[in-house]
């Protein structure tokens, strides 16, 4: 009988709850993983608080990245065996599929190799953060050598995908966070310039920092009132990825600085990717790419036990942390 988180009803971190369930058998087209990491993500924040995209059928699962060993595989699965070293991309309803526990059963669809040379916990940490920045850098942002990004929250591990990728394209990664005591570690991180919010001025640094001209492409997961600060920073012609919304406030049109300078706001998520077969086949090969040179590296923050995965959840919230934050089982 593996040990299942679940929950019960929407709540904080309290309302997860480990329990034993009996070992479930894949269906058609699905692969059953012996997970041995999971990876964290905001997303599983939201909606274990009822705030996401999905909403949750009590009781319920959830979790998108976990890596592990494949001991079982569906009807129909001929790229799997048992036994392959595999973790999960996130293009799956996180209730029906959710990763959080010993056992994970997701569609073959969903599990990839991941390379020999990376550790379980850095394979749980690949897909979420490279695919979706990949998506609105390179897919959507055509990202070209020079080119100057801002990248907010730049400490959570989608943000310093980021700032890789910017650095693999050659581009200008300009990161922002809010206290000082992640500056030097964003420096570290590969951050040409790094502003801290709380401190200084967003759009004078930033102005200042690409020589009056803004930047080109804003990666922001915060939005709220924060987006008309970013809208005043971007270049003619620029484009906005809203792929969050971490901010507790209503997120007003920066309707003036959109029409003077031809701005373009979009919102993204990398099921945008996930669910377009060429994408996604674009991403992974770009991803495999980047870990095999070396360009691409996981950074994990902080690893937890899976009986402490309620305290590994306000650890999140709590934005201490600085890359990935795993759940070991």
């Amino acid at each position: 009988m593996p040990k299942i988180v679940r929950f019960h009803e929407t709540g904080g971190p309290e309302v997860l709850k480990l329990e034993e369930l009996p070992l479930a058998e894949p269906g058609k087209g699905e692969v059953r993983i012996k997970v041995e990491a999971i990876g964290l993500n905001r997303a599983e924040v939201m909606f274990r608080k009822g705030q996401y995209l999905e909403t949750p059928q009590l009781p319920s699962r959830l979790g998108y990245e976990a890596a592990g060993l494949i001991d079982a595989v569906g009807p129909d699965v001929t790229e799997f065996q048992i036994g392959d070293r595999v973790s999960t991309i996130p293009s799956f309803p996180m209730g029906q599929y959710g990763v959080y526990g010993e056992s994970a059963i997701v569609p073959a669809s969903a599990a990839a190799k991941y390379p020999d040379t990376l550790t379980a916990p850095e394979g749980a940490a690949i897909w979420m953060q490279y695919m979706t920045a990949f998506g609105a850098l390179i897919e959507y942002g055509n990202l070209k050598e020079g080119d100057p990004v801002l990248i907010t929250a730049a400490s959570s591990s989608v943000g310093l995908a980021a700032i890789q990728i910017v650095k693999a394209t050659g581009g200008i990664a300009i990161a922002t966070t809010r206290g000082a005591n992640k500056k030097a570690f964003l420096h570290a991180a590969g951050a040409d310039h790094v502003i801290v919010t709380d401190e200084e001025d967003l759009v004078e640094k930033g102005m200042a920092m690409t020589s009056g001209n803004g930047v080109r492409l804003v990666f922001d997961p915060v939005a709220g009132p924060f987006l008309e600060k970013l809208a005043n920073v971007t270049a003619a012609g620029g484009i906005i990825f809203e792929y969050g919304a971490l901010a507790p406030h209503p997120t007003p049109f920066p309707l003036f600085p959109a029409l003077a300078k031809g701005l373009t706001i979009r919102g993204y998520t990398l099921f945008e990717i996930v669910k377009n077969p060429e994408m996604l086949k674009r991403g992974k090969e770009y991803i495999y790419k980047g870990l095999e040179s070396g360009s691409l590296k996981p950074i994990i923050d902080r690893t937890f036990p899976l009986a402490e995965i309620a305290e590994a959840h306000r650890y999140m919230v709590s934005n201490q942390q600085k890359g990935k934050i795993i759940v070991t089982v």
